[in-house]
C-alpha cells in the first residue's frame, strides 16, 4: 500500500495567489502564507495550487502584479496594517 501525503490546505476556502515575482519566476502562495513555492512555468504553479487546495480552481487567483514568496514569517513593514500583529500562527 502506497501512502500519499495529504495537501497542506485543510480548507477549500483559502485563496491561492499565482503570478510572477520580480525575477520572472512563477510563484504560488496561499493568502496567509501557509504554503507556497517557486515554479518554472504557470502550468506547474497551477498544478501545485490545485493539489494544495484540494482541487478547487475557483480559489486560485492569478495576479498581474508581482508576487513574492516570503519564507521569513513576517510581513515587510510597508505591508503591515497599523496595529496588526506580525506573528503567524504555528
Amino acid at each position: 500500500m502506497k501512502l500519499v501525503e495529504p495537501p497542506s490546505c485543510r480548507s477549500a476556502s483559502s485563496i491561492v495567489f499565482i503570478g510572477k515575482n520580480r525575477r520572472g519566476h512563477w510563484v504560488a502562495r496561499e493568502q496567509n502564507g501557509l504554503y507556497g513555492g517557486l515554479f518554472v512555468n504557470r502550468a506547474q504553479a497551477v498544478k501545485y495550487a490545485l493539489f494544495e487546495n484540494g482541487r478547487h480552481p475557483e480559489t486560485i487567483v492569478e495576479l498581474s502584479r508581482e508576487v513574492e514568496l516570503d519564507m521569513g514569517g513576517e510581513l515587510p513593514s510597508s505591508d503591515r496594517t497599523p496595529g496588526a500583529s506580525t506573528r503567524r500562527a504555528a
